[in-house]
């Protein structure tokens, strides 16, 4: 353990919760590492999805190519560190994202999508994350944004990058549905930082480089850190060249479904939805380049009355 690291008091703060984040594949043999929903977290305020892609270099001739396939009542949310994916959806959009930027795509009623790194650049490393949509706009018209520019600083040795919602007297552009949070904190020299929180909100961390030390805790890729509510601050001690994601928000109180790539309040939404996309109805229309590329569904876990 470094100096940064021992400078920590091993009893700052309340005990934390670890997750080990799952291995699964995101198309086309891309392994990547899953920190929500596990069994022993479903979400972080309305974040209920969160995958780590890479980093991974790919041989020549490969790359990542994720064919189409639908989405509802949730926001999908790119935040790129290296690389660059082209997405593509049935609106029309057509956008590639590169590091430092955000993707945010708003499902809403129905939407369609592909992604597709590019075959220039032979590194990929990124976070995808959902975000739930409360169920009064859970039918809401489909949207796609992109935001090249987000607030950026610097403190004690970090550089901090305001992804979503409003940190301190920063607010990013995102539009959002739900009270939440999004920070990518990276130290390349290795520094101890203290983040105000807002008790309100519960945390999660996300360590996408390195290692960080919480609570007396050391936590590097693969593991995600549940932080619960009630703190005004989070002490941080990273080591060199470490990243990791902060995610807060106020606890989503409904009761949500999540089911392949579709997120609803009850079954029958989540089965009626999967129906029309296996009998391609006009609620998921078609994305260009994603002919021939179409993904099926699996099958419902319950039955489909």
């Amino acid at each position: 353990m470094d100096h940064d690291e021992r400078m920590l008091e091993p009893s700052a703060g309340a005990p934390v919760e670890r997750i080990a984040a799952r291995a699964t594949e995101l198309g086309e043999g891309l392994a990547i590492r899953r920190a929500l929903p596990t069994r022993q977290r479903r979400m972080v305020g309305a974040w209920c999805f969160l995958d780590h892609i890479g980093p991974v270099v790919f041989a020549p001739g490969q790359a990542m190519h994720v064919g189409a396939h639908p989405h509802t009542s949730l926001q999908t949310f790119t935040w790129m560190v290296e690389g660059e994916i082209l997405h593509r959806d049935s609106l029309g959009s057509e956008q590639v994202i590169r590091p430092g930027q955000v993707n945010l795509m708003t499902a809403g009623r129905g939407i369609v999508h592909t992604e597709d790194s590019l075959s220039t650049a032979g590194s990929l490393h990124a976070a995808q994350l959902w975000i739930a949509l409360p169920s009064r706009f859970a039918d809401c018209a489909p949207a796609f944004d992109h935001y090249p520019d987000l607030p950026v600083w610097t403190r004690e040795g970090c550089v901090l990058t305001l992804l979503a919602g409003t940190y301190e007297s920063r607010t990013a552009p995102a539009r959002l549905y739900s009270p939440l949070v999004g920070l990518d904190i990276h130290s390349a020299q290795g520094t101890v930082l203290r983040m105000p929180l807002d008790p309100a909100f519960e945390y999660g961390l996300l360590p996408l480089e390195g290692r960080i030390t919480v609570a007396g805790e050391v936590f590097g890729p693969g593991e995600f850190a549940y932080l619960g509510m009630h703190r005004q601050e989070l002490p941080l001690a990273f080591a060199p060249g470490s990243r990791v994601l902060l995610l807060g928000g106020e606890p989503f109180d409904e009761t949500l479904f999540m089911w392949w790539n579709f997120v609803g309040f009850s079954r029958q939404a989540i089965t009626e939805a999967q129906r029309e996309w296996e009998a391609q109805g006009p609620r998921f229309g078609s994305v260009k380049g994603g002919e021939g590329r179409r993904i099926a569904a699996p099958v419902l876990p319950w039955a489909p009355g």
